[in-house]
């Protein structure tokens, strides 16, 4: 799909919820974004730097930067858009610009920049706040973005084998963790966030930081990292044994296995989150781990490591065709060892097409 047929679609969504206009960006820190707060400018627009907003409806699209990105703006924002340089902030320059009712996304606006942006509007501008209006758009990959996961996820493939070849025993959790993001690297991507290496009792904490702990022989290792290439990010898990595990932490292991081939066979369109959620988690309950697994099956991965939709207990999403989602199964034995299993798939009509192409029966690796 093109930038301006995205564009459209956003501007059909806007008339349909009463408003005039959008503002699309970070309201939090406007002219100074992470990638992440970003994301939807980027969809929306194509441009990559760290100051971008973007005014959206049916009879509008612009789009606003400061002095540092004119140029870049210039090469990067789709011709849909009339691109504008702020004199100085963007918040003045974007309020003079709006006009009717516009919306904003709470979830992307701060206290402080509504208030500010307030101070500056004319008489007659109302602002309405909304929640989630371009993500709900952006949920769905077309083509080209599921290529470029799907290739983020090869990239990260390749670096498991790469880091894995010398073996684990005798290294830092933080030497794995640092040579693997170095590896992403140097095949041309970026971490799409610090990796996750945990062996043996660190393994139990699901997010846990990479320490100077040896890895030692016998003990699991859960180790959690995904690439980021063309602005898309890919995510995966894979737990390795160094040596033998012993029998309780490979019927955990064969357990969290079982569980997330379940979960995968219920990945489709039309299944609700929760629902697939409770396929996986029945099996790792009715085992008698319930209480260990206290996180959801997965999540969407996009532009941002964690998008919609979500797969848990809780969640009211219902899986799209083209949604493309982690589905991650975990079992996490306090003071002992950790488990979990995770592949990036796209959701289809009746199945999923698996990205992670990393074998999962038990590795043993030196």
């Amino acid at each position: 799909m093109s930038l301006a047929a995205r564009a459209d679609r956003l501007a059909e969504v806007v008339a349909g919820e009463g408003l005039d206009q959008l503002i699309v960006g970070d309201l939090v820190r406007p002219g100074d974004s992470s990638p992440d707060a970003s994301a939807s400018a980027r969809w929306l627009t194509g441009f990559t730097g760290t100051s971008a907003l973007a005014i959206v409806g049916p009879r509008a699209r612009m789009f606003i930067t400061d002095f540092r990105y004119t140029e870049r703006a210039e090469r990067e924002v789709d011709g849909a858009f009339e691109r504008v340089t702020a004199s100085s902030r963007l918040l003045p320059e974007l309020a003079s610009h709006l006009e009717g009712r516009v919306g904003f996304d709470d979830a992307a606006t701060s206290v402080a920049s509504l208030g500010k942006l307030e101070e500056k509007l004319a008489d007659g501008i109302e602002l309405v706040a909304t929640t989630g209006l371009v993500e709900r758009l952006r949920r769905q990959k077309d083509e080209g973005e599921q290529e470029a996961i799907a290739e983020a996820a090869r990239l990260a493939d390749e670096v498991y084998e790469s880091v894995l070849a010398p073996g684990l025993a005798g290294r830092s959790e933080r030497q794995v963790a640092r040579a693997a993001e170095a590896r992403i690297r140097e095949l041309g991507g970026e971490p799409s966030f610090p990796a996750i290496v945990a062996a043996g009792s660190n393994g139990a904490l699901p997010h846990a930081e990479p320490s100077e702990r040896e890895i030692a022989s016998g003990e699991l290792v859960v180790w959690d990292m995904g690439a980021k290439l063309d602005g898309y990010c890919s995510d995966c898990t894979r737990t390795f044994a160094v040596g033998e595990p012993g029998g309780e932490a490979r019927d955990v292991y064969e357990l969290v296995r079982r569980a997330q081939a379940a979960g995968l066979d219920a990945v489709r369109a039309g299944v609700g989150g929760a629902e697939a959620d409770e396929v996986a988690r029945a099996l790792i309950r009715d085992a008698g781990h319930g209480e260990r697994f206290g996180h959801g099956l997965g999540h969407g991965v996009g532009l941002e490591i964690h998008e919609s939709p979500r797969l848990g207990p809780r969640s009211e999403d219902e899986l799209l065709a083209g949604d493309v989602v982690s589905v991650e199964p975990g079992v996490y034995v306090g003071g002992s060892f950790g488990v979990r299993i995770e592949d990036l798939v796209v959701v289809t009509e009746d199945a999923c097409r698996n990205l992670s192409t990393l074998p999962k029966e038990l590795r043993l690796v030196d």
